[in-house]
């Protein structure tokens, strides 16, 4: 049986005349005069319309924009000084003399000032931890960034269609995903993701997620929300490897608003240009380096950071930054690089290899609160200077490790001090349990002007940078 579309192209086939309009902003129609005897013209023209409209299509969902983006700030009286920390650990009655003693010393050495946050019902003594006070905790942090991003974009709920969540420790059910879709009424055909058990470069792996996404549904936003709970990773036990853990780890969350819409490209602040996923799990030191577990008594359940997790992170580092040097790195960077490589290997093993200068393809870095001892290394693998590193030293001066959300508050301090400017190129890098590392690169698409830019750096700004060189 001959189908509809099949009668139809046959009926046209044999019709003298038949004028083709051109799908687009092109001026003219165009006629084609043909019978039956040359069918293979009009074959021609549909090919030739049908490929050009593909290769716009594709060419138009290739550009993923960052609208705008927003991070949590706490408010006020969950802030925790270093010396209430310990004062409220050592009241609260699950520690040995010996364990408050090394969280003493973890604190004067974490590069931490005095105003960051942990949740209330942790300042109690003795704490409250539990599912409902974590949950709590969640919603605050995550309503508080969707509300300010929405309130900066000023975006309709109802015109959001893929939502991803990712929080590595709080893993609820209904998910967190869930837990957003109901408060804000979101439509039911969204596209929902929640990522948990990633670890603290979790927000840069939904960003990727994000980016796929987009690829394949056109004109469509995507909200990804990044955080951490503190209540679920506490613990109350002696074992130093997971004391650390509560040491470093703070509260913060952030919300980012992307879109493949071309028209955004007028009110976005950057074009992603790259994303690269890296994943060390295949080495058995690389997978134990940062592992939840019960600690030696088998009945507190805390997360353990190995001896092996700064080799872990330069693991990671190096095969991430390998894979990205080939698409942004100068000809000649790479050609230095490649060419020291293979004198190594094949002629002289103790010729130092090259290490590109990835200062001559960024103006912003955006690295990891995971910790001081963190910073300083990629400091020196990279060669950056004080001012390069600044942005992500005040961050953990001032929010500690917000794990996921963190390259977004370093971000959102280089916007706050006026240093991004169009054509500026950012690079976020993360580290996670796994053992993973990821990067994101983004390209400002304009001037921020940090006098219109409301973020969690505004009404302090003048306070930093501050020396935390002791």
């Amino acid at each position: 049986m001959m189908s509809m579309f099949s009668m139809s192209f046959l009926s046209l086939a044999q019709s003298k005349f038949y004028t083709l309009p051109i799908i687009g902003d092109f001026p003219l129609n165009i006629q084609i005069l043909f019978n039956s005897s040359n069918i293979f013209s009009l074959l021609l023209w549909c090919t030739l319309i049908a490929s050009i409209l593909t290769f716009y299509l594709k060419k138009c969902s290739k550009n993923i924009y960052l609208v705008d983006f927003s991070c949590y700030k706490p408010f006020p009286r969950s802030i925790c000084s270093k010396e209430l920390f310990i004062e409220t650990s050592r009241c609260g009655g699950h520690f040995r003399d010996e364990s408050i003693d090394f969280q003493k010393k973890i604190m004067e050495k974490s590069g931490f000032g005095d105003k960051t946050y942990v949740p209330e019902n942790l300042l109690n003594i003795p704490p409250n931890i539990c599912t409902n006070v974590a949950r709590k905790e969640t919603e605050a942090v995550i309503f508080g960034a969707i509300d300010d991003l929405l309130l900066k974009t000023k975006m309709k709920v109802e015109d959001i269609e893929i939502l991803i969540t990712n929080c590595c420790i709080f893993n609820p059910s209904p998910s967190l995903s869930a837990m957003v879709i109901n408060h804000y009424r979101l439509k039911h055909q969204i596209l929902c993701y929640n990522l948990s058990g990633m670890g603290c470069s979790a927000g840069l792996i939904a960003i990727d997620l994000a980016k796929q996404l987009l690829q394949v549904h056109p004109n469509s936003y995507a909200l990804v929300v990044s955080t951490e709970n503190i209540n679920s990773g506490w613990y109350l036990g002696n074992s130093r490897s997971m004391l650390v853990s509560n040491c470093l780890f703070r509260v913060g969350g952030a919300a980012i608003l992307l879109s493949n819409i071309s028209s955004d490209s007028n009110r976005s602040k950057y074009l992603l240009k790259h994303t690269v996923r890296t994943h060390k799990g295949s080495q058995d030191n690389c997978y134990n380096s940062i592992l939840q577990q019960e600690d030696e008594t088998n009945k507190i359940t805390g997360i353990s950071l190995s001896k092996q997790l700064m080799s872990s992170a330069g693991f990671a580092l190096k095969a991430n930054i390998t894979t990205l040097g080939k698409s942004v790195l100068p000809l000649l960077e790479q050609l230095k690089y490649a060419a020291t490589f293979v004198a190594k290997k094949y002629f002289n093993s103790k010729i130092r290899v090259y290490t590109p200068d990835f200062k001559l393809c960024f103006e912003h870095f955006c690295i990891h609160t995971g910790g001081k001892g963190v910073q300083d290394e990629i400091q020196k693998v990279l060669g950056l200077s004080d001012w390069q590193i600044e942005p992500s030293r005040m961050t953990l001066y001032r929010y500690g490790n917000t794990s996921s959300s963190s390259v977004w508050y370093v971000l959102a301090y280089c916007e706050a001090k006026g240093r991004i400017r169009k054509g500026d190129r950012i690079w976020q890098i993360a580290f996670g349990s796994g053992f993973k590392c990821n990067t994101a690169v983004w390209c400002a698409l304009r001037n921020v002007d940090p006098v219109k830019e409301i973020n969690p750096w505004s009404d302090e700004l003048h306070e930093f940078p501050v020396d935390v060189s002791k």
